[in-house]
């Protein structure tokens, strides 16, 4: 069994910066990919940023502002967010699976979820 456990999440003026962070624990394997997706009120949960030994990815919306960092040592994910908008207004979930992807289906386990407000 894994377990994610999300951070960091809070409110900020558009322009802020902010860093989230997942920590997993249990049974995770260096080859897992992990990825941030999030979730605004009355939309899909959408891609924002993940990482696996050989890629990382991003999320259209937050290309060129948001970093994603691994450390496989105490499999922890963080997610640098820069340059905020409104617009990023949204619980973000941390997710575990066997492959990179933008899929929400292709991860297994996921946390309970950090809101992150950004007022305008």
């Amino acid at each position: 069994q894994v377990k994610l456990v999300e951070s960091g999440g809070r409110l900020v003026q558009a322009g802020d910066s902010l860093r989230l962070s997942c920590a997993a624990s249990g049974r995770v394997e260096t080859s897992d990919a992990m990825a941030w997706f999030r979730q605004a009120p009355g939309r899909e949960r959408e891609f924002v940023a993940g990482k696996s030994l050989v890629a990382q990815y991003y999320g259209r919306a937050v290309k060129g502002r948001f970093a994603v960092f691994r450390d496989n040592a105490d499999n922890t994910l963080t997610l640098q967010m820069d340059r905020l908008k409104p617009e990023d207004t949204a619980v973000n979930y941390c997710a575990i699976g066997k492959r990179l992807d933008t899929e929400r289906e292709s991860y297994e386990t996921w946390g309970q979820g950090t809101q992150v407000t950004v007022s305008s």
